[in-house]
């Protein structure tokens, strides 16, 4: 069964581990391995019959290539890119093609959620749309403080299989009609 809960995934240290990628002469990442945990997370999701997507900033051909060498390209419905979209996140034109690749509107954004391990690009990106933001703060390489009010997180974990327990409990808020974003004080 189709769950209501719409899952916008960043790629790099989100899925893969960034310091893995090895990149050809025009930049395309050949090969990477996934930070521990992501692709069981990825699987586990689609199992649960999760939609996801890819939302990330790069070339086309190195998320094929990854997301396909991992075992986990199958798991998501639509994949949007900064090099198709040519704009990078946290521009809305970026979470707009994702929402339109998959046939939803505007009034869908309150069951999407937004995972990425980027304060400035993923949560910013998806907070200014409205989007719940969901910040992953595996990664030693990127800022874990936010820089502004737009940079704050609605929700915050450490590693990718946490991810499965908050997305069947924001699951479950849906299916009974309630909000998806916190209560903030």
């Amino acid at each position: 069964m189709t769950k209501q809960l719409i899952i916008f995934l960043d790629s790099g240290d989100t899925i893969i581990d960034e310091s893995t990628e090895i990149r050809d002469e025009h930049e395309v990442v050949l090969s990477a391995d996934v930070i521990p945990g992501a692709d069981t997370m990825v699987k586990e999701l689609h199992k649960r019959g999760f939609t996801l997507a890819i939302v990330a900033d790069g070339l086309a051909q190195s998320f094929k290539n990854i997301l396909t060498q991992n075992g986990i390209y199958d798991c998501f419905t639509t994949l949007t890119y900064s090099e198709m979209v040519r704009v990078y996140k946290p521009s809305p034109r970026m979470f707009k093609a994702a929402i339109g690749s998959l046939d939803l509107t505007d009034d869908d954004r309150s069951r999407i959620i937004m995972v990425g391990n980027n304060l400035s690009r993923d949560v910013k990106g998806a907070n200014q749309l409205g989007i719940t933001s969901v910040h992953l703060s595996w990664t030693p390489r990127y800022p874990k403080t936010p820089t502004d009010d737009l940079e704050v997180p609605d929700y915050t974990i450490a590693t990718p299989m946490e991810l499965v327990e908050l997305a069947e409990q924001l699951n479950e808020r849906l299916e009974q009609g309630l909000s998806i974003k916190p209560v903030k004080a």
